[in-house]
């Protein structure tokens, strides 16, 4: 497992929704870094959502409080959280980021950066006893309006052995 990762604005949400709490992340990760423009899209007027509060509480993020100088190529290709990510993660040679939108992770590989979705941090949280039931953080994230396709459902319940 990663010492560092860089993490996107869904798998924050997702994770809170899954979980209640972002505390999977501080047991997963010695540090995780959230670059200020998703900072921006979770606290600020961009998105309104039920896992602020969340995010607030977890005082071991390391948010990032000045904007990250995105590369061009990066700010024309992505949203401004996913373009932050990567930049962030280069900026600070770190080699994992957690993003789960598709084109996002495919830059993020051109880039040559890992990958690790939200999906997988639950899987991995599942596996080492830090999460009960992975069935009920999936049925919690789509309580919360969370999509998960019927193939990232059936992955997820079969590398946790609850399929």
């Amino acid at each position: 497992m990663p010492d560092r990762i860089v993490i996107n604005t869904g798998p924050i949400i997702s994770i809170v929704a899954a979980t209640g709490s972002l505390d999977v992340l501080n047991k997963l990760y010695k540090d995780v870094y959230v670059p200020n423009e998703v900072n921006r899209e979770i606290s600020g007027s961009l998105i309104k959502t039920f896992a602020l509060k969340e995010f607030n509480e977890a005082s071991f993020l390391r948010k990032e409080k000045t904007p990250v100088d995105i590369s061009t190529i990066l700010k024309n290709t992505l949203d401004i959280g996913e373009a932050s990510v990567i930049q962030l993660a280069l900026n600070k040679k770190i080699q994992t980021v957690c993003i789960d939108e598709k084109v996002g992770r495919r830059v993020a590989r051109l880039n040559n950066l890992s990958l690790i979705g939200s999906t997988s941090i639950l899987i991995k949280a599942k596996n080492l006893g830090y999460l009960k039931s992975m069935k009920n953080a999936i049925s919690e994230m789509k309580n919360k309006g969370i999509y998960l396709s019927d193939n990232i459902i059936n992955f997820a319940l079969k590398h946790t052995n609850e399929i």
